[in-house]
Order: structure tokens, then C-alpha cells, then sequence
């Protein structure tokens, strides 16, 4: 049975075939991978920061941090 994350992936999945096809890779000097490099990892978190999944997350650790 497939994996998506830590879940197992329903039969009925709608993406399943996207999902399959996995990453796709670039040689090194692949035109697409020169126009278009790998982006840092800091820079990737600080565009997606806002986009938080968890609303409140970040409050609930502060209140458990602080005694």
C-alpha cells in the first residue's frame, strides 16, 4: 500500500496517478533547472510562513514555553 505523508492512500484517491508519477528530475544542465534553480530553504518558509495550517499553533507553545 502507497503512502501519501504518514497516511495511507485511499483506493479511490483522485490524484493517484500524479501522485505515482513522483518528482520529476532535471540533469544538471537541463534548461528548465538553469532558468528555474532550486529555491533556499529559508526563502521557501518565509514565502509559505503565512499560510499557517495550524491557527493558533504557534500561541499554544508560546503559553507552554512560559511557565
Amino acid at each position: 500500500m502507497r503512502m501519501i505523508g504518514a497516511m495511507p492512500m485511499p483506493a479511490n484517491f483522485r490524484y493517484r496517478d500524479v501522485f505515482l508519477k513522483g518528482k520529476p528530475r532535471h540533469d544538471r544542465y537541463d534548461p528548465f533547472r538553469i532558468r528555474h534553480p532550486g529555491m533556499d530553504r529559508r526563502k521557501r518558509a518565509k514565502i509559505f510562513a503565512p499560510f499557517d495550517a495550524l491557527k493558533g499553533f504557534r500561541e499554544a507553545v508560546a503559553a507552554q514555553e512560559t511557565p
